[in-house]
């Protein structure tokens, strides 16, 4: 890559805003980067670990805000977390994380000097749904402790994890908080119906999370999974309670997403209610 990027602002001594010849714009993350320079100079590739555009005018004036509150060591330290995150993942995050994140745990940090807390109620389906991405933000939880000797509470993993799987997917925070609350009542109408309460590190438990997040995915992709008329037969007049309990949630996942759910799913969410009854 030859073309050459010169400074526009260093923001502190790792981060500065630079013109590209092709992208206009760019944000360059690198150790000592941006120490020293001044605007005009040139920048070279190599410094850079990491160049973001930030399309977006919006996160990218949030981004600028963050940088001029957060104190620069933390914030090289947040840069080394995303790094670090990438790492783990393989794969590459899509950039409204630096921006997202960065955010986030900035306040969460403050918040937890300040001794203020937020419950999370959707952690057993964050972590049975995002194993991944739960283990890693363990990892930078255990890292913010080292580093700024701050404890988290464990809702704050089930946080840090829906922001590692939105910047991986590219899902915002509201829509999967919007599919956890879905999951969430859709659970508590079977525990009322089949008047039992579910152990959430149960296996049962956690494949019947999977399957209600699939088929929300299922949902939205318009997949369908194909005609089982003998089979509906079946489960109808072997399992009639979780037979037409299974209809029910269809009716209030409807309700909730606004469009039709395949019928199909009826059968496979009877199996997993019956699997419920059983264990």
């Amino acid at each position: 890559m030859e073309e050459q990027m010169k400074v526009k602002k260093a923001l502190n001594n790792n981060v500065l805003i630079a013109t590209h010849p092709l992208y206009h714009e760019v944000i360059l993350i690198g150790k000592g980067i941006g120490f020293g320079k001044s605007k005009g100079d040139i920048v070279p590739t190599d410094q850079a670990e990491k160049t973001f555009l930030l399309k977006n005018e919006q996160e990218q004036a949030q981004y600028k805000q963050l940088i001029s509150y957060i104190d620069p060591l933390l914030m090289e330290m947040l840069n080394d977390i995303i790094h670090l995150i990438e790492d783990r993942m393989g794969e590459t995050l899509h950039e409204h994380i630096h921006v997202a994140l960065t955010d986030h745990l900035s306040f969460a940090i403050n918040r937890a000097h300040q001794q203020v807390q937020f419950s999370n109620p959707f952690l057993f389906e964050i972590e049975s749904l995002y194993p991944k991405e739960y283990r890693i933000a363990h990892e930078v939880v255990s890292i913010i402790k080292d580093k700024v000797g701050v404890e988290f509470p464990e809702g704050e993993t089930g946080f840090i994890a829906l922001h590692i799987h939105s910047s991986v997917t590219n899902k915002t925070i509201h829509d999967m908080n919007r599919h956890h609350q879905l999951i969430s009542k859709l659970v508590d109408i079977i525990e009322q119906t089949l008047h039992l309460k579910l152990e959430r590190h149960n296996i049962n438990y956690n494949r019947l999370i999977q399957h209600l997040h699939r088929a929300i995915e299922r949902v939205y992709l318009g997949e369908q999974l194909g005609e089982q008329t003998n089979l509906a037969k079946v489960l109808k007049s072997t399992y009639p309670v979780c037979y037409n309990l299974a209809w029910k949630l269809i009716k209030v996942m409807q309700q909730q997403l606004h469009t039709r759910v395949d019928e199909s799913e009826v059968l496979y969410l009877t199996i997993h209610l019956q699997r419920l009854t059983q264990s």
